[in-house]
């Protein structure tokens, strides 16, 4: 009787969660379940189009051209001419055998992958043999195809979809396409639509019996969004002419809006050689560590450098607000600066002012290094605690972007470095003083910044003491984005009646100081020209590599419309290289001609590979500024 009662207690049991397992299913849960899971149900994807891209001026910079898969199916392969074959194909015999066993070990019955993206040349003459080779078809798909061979580093490219991204992102399926840098990755799912679906139902044998539920659950495809970018495209590719055969960065942005007008890492490639069948084997070269050139390194978002004379404007922003100097604050130069008894311990300069008081715009326009080491000492020893005095420097610093991530809308990026008081009682274990730390006062020492943090910092003078995170994208299916992060001005912690002076100074630059070789005729331009010393290890020794060339400016001086920070490799004095390609710039973006023919095809012609070939294989270990 007992064991009756269990029996049939079981089998209501196993009945009601059944039945309740069942009005889970088709009715709780119906409406949502997906067919995809459903072996008896075969999905078939419908891929949109991509996003077409335009630079600001609405001047197409990326766009779609069909690309031919050879599919394989291979229980319908019949016997055939494998060498005739392979030679439509441009493969050998090995790689046709690897090939086909891999489509037989993923399914012999189902379509896969046999060779990726031929070229419509060979397409077209494919097509006309096909027929004789069964369990072969051709597939179309839309590949990215780039009408301008430059700004890779901004465009970014595409490639398929790994089995770990697939597992971890439900909407992609293994081998399809995703944005892997640039731009098509930070708006990928602006760019790549959303795929259309078709369920159909499978019998036991895989064959296709008909729509699932008529169909009613099959969606269409939604095309890309079309993004309009800040840059400017003729700048662009004028910029990364002008840095051919040369190392380094340079960003271009518009003061007012913190909009990006040109953003060149140099040397770099055309973005064409990541498409097609040849994407694997350029992207091994690309992509290469050992390769000097690091074409794929993005020097403008990546690269960290002192940022040398230029952060002389910093000390002297800093030294204005913290009341340690005015503009009438004058210093003596005995062509350099002794902050110690040590003979060793003496700064030189080359301002060439001698014997005389230097005052604020002088030293910055002829970039005296005694005149803000004194600034610095002052700052750092104002209240005789220099730990909390460089604390507080560093602060004013970090306000205007240095020293951490600028926000910006492209996936790469450095924090560079900004020191504090901390950061030297740590190291010097809280012996130490301005003159321990007196290389920060002329942007060496343990600075190190970015090129676009630069060219940021470079807006704030600019405005006078505020800025916008600078930004790539403009619009989006041609409405104006509305990201709070972009439209929000920052401000510094400088007060905006100490940029005056710096900005009178600054024009001095350009008129009589070490710009003034540069200077272009109805432009008012205000900069400062930078050397920066680097270092490597050769053999166990410390040896001094050639200087980098930079400058920061901006134009013209009322109204601003470009603000820039450019690097130049070893280039030498910033006079000499990034001053006249600064000047050119320039004068390109707001007067769309050139002054100076001689000085732009110097510039042009200039390569400094003879420099970088006596580093190869030599250095072991690079100073982190000097990347």
């Amino acid at each position: 009787m007992q064991r009756s009662f269990l029996l049939y207690f079981l089998i209501t049991f196993i009945g009601i969660v059944f039945i309740g397992r069942l009005f889970q299913l088709q009715i709780l849960r119906g409406q949502k379940y997906d067919p995809i899971n459903n072996a008896a149900v075969k999905t078939e994807y419908d891929y949109p189009e991509r996003g077409y891209v335009y630079d600001r001026n609405d001047k197409l910079i990326i766009a779609n051209q069909l690309s031919y898969d050879v599919m394989i199916q291979p229980n319908k392969v019949k016997s055939l001419d494998t060498i005739e074959f392979c030679s439509l194909l441009k493969i050998d015999k090995i790689s046709f055998l690897k090939r086909f066993r891999r489509a037989q070990n993923y399914a012999s019955y189902l379509p896969s992958v046999f060779l990726k993206q031929l070229a419509k040349e060979d397409y077209a003459y494919l097509q006309e043999k096909l027929y004789n080779y069964k369990g072969f078809y051709i597939q179309k798909r839309i590949i990215r195809e780039y009408p301008i061979k430059s700004a890779a580093n901004i465009f970014g490219y595409i490639s398929e979809v790994n089995e770990s991204k697939a597992k971890n992102n439900p909407y992609y399926q293994q081998g399809e396409l995703i944005g892997k840098a640039g731009i098509e990755k930070e708006y990928e799912e602006y760019l790549r639509g959303k795929k259309g679906k078709k369920y159909s139902h499978k019998n036991r044998f895989n064959k296709v019996t008909g729509a699932y539920k008529d169909g009613v659950l099959d969606t269409l495809p939604v095309g890309g969004k079309d993004l309009t970018l800040t840059i400017d495209i003729e700048l662009q590719e004028y910029a990364e002419r002008l840095m051919k055969g040369k190392r380094g960065g340079i960003v271009a942005i518009e003061p007012s809006s913190g909009e990006i007008l040109a953003l060149v890492t140099a040397p770099s490639y055309d973005p064409n050689m990541l498409v097609g069948r040849k994407r694997s084997k350029n992207s091994v070269f690309l992509m290469d560590t050992e390769n000097p050139d690091k074409p794929a390194y993005d020097r403008a978002l990546l690269a960290q450098y002192a940022p040398g004379s230029p952060f002389k404007i910093m000390n002297a922003l800093i030294g204005l607000q913290e009341n340690v100097i005015s503009p009438n604050t004058s210093f003596s130069c005995n062509n350099g600066y002794r902050y110690g008894k040590r003979k060793n311990e003496f700064m030189g300069c080359h301002c060439g002012i001698v014997g005389s008081p230097i005052y604020l715009k002088s030293a910055l326009a002829k970039s005296c290094n005694s005149y803000f080491s004194n600034t610095f000492k002052r700052i750092v020893e104002k209240n005789n605690k220099p730990s909390e005095g460089l604390n507080k420097w560093s602060k004013h610093v970090k306000s205007f972007g240095l020293g951490n991530y600028l926000g910006y809308d492209l996936p790469a990026g450095q924090k560079g470095r900004i020191p504090t008081g901390t950061f030297y009682d740590n190291r010097i274990n809280y012996r130490w003083n301005a003159s321990s730390v007196i290389s920060n006062a002329i942007g060496q020492g343990d600075i190190e910044t970015t090129p676009i943090q630069l060219a940021n910092f470079t807006a704030a003078i600019a405005n006078r003491g505020f800025f916008y995170t600078p930004h790539i994208l403009k619009k989006v299916d041609g409405k104006i984005i509305e990201n709070q992060n972009f439209i929000i001005p920052k401000k510094t912690t400088i007060e905006s009646k100490h940029f005056d002076p710096i900005i009178e100074a600054m024009h001095e630059v350009f008129k009589t100081g070490t710009g003034r070789w540069s200077q272009v005729d109805g432009i008012e331009i205000c900069g400062k020209t930078g050397t920066v010393e680097n270092f490597t290890i050769i053999q166990e020794k410390r040896i001094q590599l050639d200087d980098h060339s930079i400058l920061v400016a901006f134009a013209p001086k009322k109204n601003p419309k470009i603000a820039l920070a450019i690097f130049v490799e070893n280039g030498g004095y910033g006079s000499t290289i990034a001053a006249p390609i600064t000047s050119l710039i320039i004068e390109k973006y707001l007067k769309k001609k050139i002054s100076k023919p001689m000085v732009e095809k110097r510039m042009l012609e200039l390569s400094l590979q003879h420099i970088y070939n006596k580093y190869i294989q030599k250095p072991r270990e690079i100073a982190s500024r000097t990347k």
